[in-house]
């Protein structure tokens, strides 16, 4: 089945590209996949805000309420009205997503989006650090108060920070208590050249080593080695040797990560051997 290690790693991002998934495709997969064996290994549904409004109509009366995370992509003036249209349909809202818009300083942003959560005290709220110079000021001002967003990739080569910047972004989280999750160009378990653009991918098991490294206090140097880490079986070796308490702590600090598909992960993590599926009987299905 699937190891607490991994269990609910995978947000999932079907809606989002490349997968690029219609909602009402997105929403019947999403419940679908409850009843099949490694339901564990997917957080909630992320959906956009705009996306809100065309939700009610797809969720099937009698379900369970469907677990969302919902991004706001242009900071965080729509949140307040999101929440209370959230809160009219039967979902579990567990968490939001919010992007600094443009050059904002940490004061500011996180004032507005204060401002915006009154009615919300426990729902659980990630900051889209900014890249470059604002990096270490929103990672400090952030932690302690709300949880990390990190881009991993995107459309274009220039989205993929390389493993020195996700290295130092990852150990600054770590330093400050800050847990984080990842998003975007993580297609894969290992670190890849993406045959198609000829991007250099982060590996999401790659990314799972180097932060339970660095909550290790292992160097930065070491981190971006592991990060850079081909050798699938390596990765998976340093990953299987996690003992309870390291694996609690990486987990703690690496929350999960976005993908457009649940079952490329876990096919891969299947091959690498760090899931096992049930036996099949004569008869079964999934």
């Amino acid at each position: 089945m699937i190891p607490a290690l991994l269990a609910a790693l995978c947000d999932d991002a079907a809606v989002f590209p490349p997968g690029n998934a219609p909602l009402a495709y997105a929403v019947r997969a999403y419940g679908a996949r409850r009843r099949v064996w490694y339901a564990d290994l997917a957080g909630p549904l992320v959906l956009p805000a705009a996306a809100l409004p065309r939700l009610a109509p797809l969720l099937p009366r009698g379900d369970a309420p469907l677990p969302l995370s919902v991004t706001f992509p242009d900071g965080p003036a729509g949140v307040a009205a999101a929440l209370a249209h959230a809160a009219a349909l039967p979902v579990e809202l567990r968490s939001i997503e919010v992007a600094v818009p443009g050059e904002a300083r940490p004061a500011a942003f996180l004032e507005a989006l204060a401002a915006t959560l009154d009615d919300a005290p426990e729902l659980d709220v990630y900051v889209e650090i900014p890249r470059g110079l604002r990096q270490t000021a929103f990672i400090e001002a952030v932690a302690g108060r709300y949880r990390a967003k990190f881009r991993t990739g995107g459309v274009r080569a220039e989205l993929y920070p390389d493993e020195a910047e996700l290295a130092g972004a990852v150990a600054a989280a770590v330093a400050v208590g800050l847990p984080f999750k990842a998003t975007a160009g993580l297609h894969h378990a290992i670190r890849n050249t993406d045959r198609d653009t000829g991007f250099e991918q982060h590996g999401f098991l790659n990314l799972l080593a180097a932060t339970d490294a660095l909550a290790s206090g292992v160097s930065e140097r070491e981190a971006r080695a592991l990060l850079a880490e081909r050798d699938g079986h390596a990765v998976a070796s340093w990953v299987r040797g996690l003992d309870e308490s390291r694996a609690r702590r990486a987990r703690e600090a690496f929350l999960s990560f976005g993908t457009c598909s649940i079952t490329d992960p876990l096919n891969e993590l299947t091959a690498l051997g760090l899931v096992t599926a049930p036996a099949r009987t004569e008869g079964s299905t999934s």
